[in-house]
């Protein structure tokens, strides 16, 4: 199964109004619902969490759940759809929701598993059989280092729970074929021709009437799992006698095995030491984790790069415009000014919070930045920021400390206007032209602030406050 819908982004901040147009089941009738993120993680809980008795478990499931939706958002886009509530994706049960289950994904909620900065390839099962499974055998083409094969002492605790079945070769056939699946024109034996390094089947070869065609076993239990049920071939993890499987867990043994995160609950362990055996080296949050920076070290600014060689020149041009910046407005430049420069938009996006229309986020001293063409003027207006966060009181609005950084930044562009903008214009950011709009009316207040007192007289504001009247 190709993994080509990986990391489809959400536009912006996750939160409980987030909605996922789902399809809960493969229907005649093809119903499509939006669902909102949180009921979203509820209602798989009740379609996925059927051993789960500790709540802990019950909350790492929650992450992981809430994780692959996110990252699979999308993944029935051709479709008119993101996620289907079936095992392809995650199975979905929202008459099964309830109170236990909304509050699971509510003590988590917006939480991810973040793998350098992205949403991480969060997949489990029902019972790995004592050993995980390396992702690189049934999705290969998933770059996770987080999801290889360990030892589950966890699971092995719980009960282990054997499975036989038998199967008939004409009701095979109809499944192989149903998948587009090639086999000889009758299957006499089945025989396991390759295995994992964690013992489960990886190539099985199919024998009748003088004719053998190998196939893969993931491919295989698919095939059978929607032709004939999921409660047949339940994992990779078997021994094969003519056409008959006896086998062990339930799955394909990739990531978080639900006995053993059950195990581990109920000796104790939050949700997030679960979380952290089974996806090791993934960070939990509601924003992007676990970014590799680089640190530049420059005279008054710090940058972190996730490609230094690349980005290097940054760093000088940062430190040569703060400088400029610093003598042009009077104001002194702060030391420990720092930089974090994002390898990409939804990178950046998901750390910050903010939409990818947004090209910087300042915060203090630090200043967020995703790649873009007109990094130098994006730089300077951030840098700006920093200046005059550094120096203004706590008493002055936020639309003179945001207006007069737009008016530094380009001040013979800016048209003088009467009246600011509110608060509530400049903080949104659902509607970027309702946030320009106000970004210019605060920066034509200042403008005509500046026409009126002069630009020194109103850099002085910054330390003493807005004198009666300025402004109106």
């Amino acid at each position: 199964m190709k993994v080509a819908w990986a990391a489809a982004m959400l536009a912006t901040a996750l939160d409980a109004q987030t909605l996922l147009r789902v399809r809960p089941q493969p229907s005649i009738n093809q119903t499509t619902i939006e669902v909102p993120l949180e009921k979203y993680v509820a209602a798989v809980l009740a379609g996925e969490a059927s051993v789960l008795r500790s709540d802990e478990a019950l909350k790492a499931l929650a992450v992981a759940a809430r994780t692959f939706g996110v990252y699979g958002r999308g993944r029935h886009a051709s479709e008119g759809y993101d996620l289907c509530g079936a095992t392809h994706c995650q199975r979905v049960d929202l008459a099964g929701i309830t109170p236990r289950l909304q509050a699971a994904a509510a003590a988590t909620a917006g939480e991810l598993l973040w793998w350098q900065g992205k949403p991480a390839f969060a997949v489990y099962s029902l019972d790995c059989g004592g050993t995980s499974e390396d992702v690189s055998a049934v999705w290969p083409e998933v770059a996770a280092s987080y999801l290889h094969r360990q030892a589950d002492p966890y699971c092995v605790r719980a009960a282990p729970v054997p499975w036989e079945w038998r199967v008939r070769p004409a009701d095979l056939l109809t499944a192989l074929h149903a998948s587009q699946l090639r086999a000889p024109p009758t299957i006499e034996r089945i025989a396991i021709s390759a295995r994992t390094a964690s013992g489960r089947a990886r190539a099985l070869t199919l024998t009748g009437e003088g004719q053998s065609l190998r196939i893969s076993a993931t491919a295989f239990r698919f095939a059978v799992g929607r032709a004939l049920g999921w409660n047949t071939v339940r994992s990779d993890k078997y021994e094969i006698a003519g056409l008959e499987f006896r086998g062990t867990g339930s799955g394909h043994g990739v990531g978080l095995c639900q006995r053993g995160a059950d195990e581990m609950g109920l000796e104790g362990r939050s949700y997030r030491e679960v979380l952290a055996f089974y996806y090791p080296g993934t960070e939990v949050g509601v924003n992007g984790r676990g970014i590799s920076w680089t640190r530049l070290g420059g005279e008054s600014v710090t940058l972190f790069t996730t490609h230094p060689d690349h980005d290097s020149a940054l760093l000088s041009m940062a430190g040569r415009e703060l400088r400029e910046m610093a003598q042009k407005t009077n104001l002194a430049a702060p030391r420990g000014v720092e930089i974090r420069l994002y390898p990409d938009v939804e990178t950046f996006r998901d750390a910050t919070g903010e939409p990818g229309w947004v090209a910087a986020h300042t915060a203090g001293l630090r200043i967020h930045l995703q790649p873009s063409t007109g990094m130098r003027e994006t730089l300077r207006h951030e840098l700006l920021h920093v200046l005059v966060e550094a120096h203004a009181t706590a008493q002055l609005p936020i639309w003179f400390r945001e207006g007069l950084v737009e008016y530094l930044s380009n001040p013979e562009t800016v048209r003088p206007v009467a009246k600011p903008p509110s608060d509530a214009d400049l903080r949104q950011t659902a509607d970027a032209q309702r946030a320009r709009r106000a970004y210019a009316d605060a920066a034509g207040s200042v403008a005509a602030m500046v026409h009126r007192y002069g630009e020194s007289a109103v850099l002085t504001w910054l330390t003493t406050g807005l004198p009666p009247g300025a402004g109106r």
